[in-house]
């Protein structure tokens, strides 16, 4: 079965030797997205903030994939900061709860540390 990679540019794919998304057959694995603005390299100091670009970026690489935020089926979400979550639940709720996918959650470090939450999703194509 064809894979077709997809990729916002950011210089961290090219570095770390992976894709935004792969797409296969009706699939598509969306890899783990931090609050960053792709298009200015910038990110915000608010963590709401940063889930809100999480989903632009999502939802953006999603359409490109031929899906949707609709057709999540399963999400992953690490907040670095356990008094976050109050303020993140309604924002992820925002955007998939028509969805309801499949979640986990994980308060974990994340890899600079600006970064406050980092977003992986998988989702199908034409299930909507």
């Amino acid at each position: 079965m064809p894979r077709h990679l997809i990729s916002t540019g950011s210089p961290f794919e090219r570095e770390g030797g992976y894709s935004r998304a792969v797409v296969t057959g009706d699939w598509v694995f969306v890899s783990g997205v931090t609050g960053y603005d792709y298009a200015t390299m910038t990110m915000p100091a608010d963590v709401v903030e940063q889930v809100r670009n999480c989903f632009r970026t999502i939802a953006s690489v999603l359409e490109e994939a031929g899906s949707s935020l609709s057709e999540i089926v399963r999400v992953n979400y690490v907040v670095a900061d356990e008094a976050d979550a109050p303020k993140v639940f309604p924002v992820f709720g925002e955007h998939l709860g028509e969805a309801r996918p499949a979640a986990m959650l994980i308060i974990a470090g994340l890899l600079k540390p600006e970064m406050k939450v980092e977003i992986e999703v998988t989702a199908l194509k034409g299930s909507a």
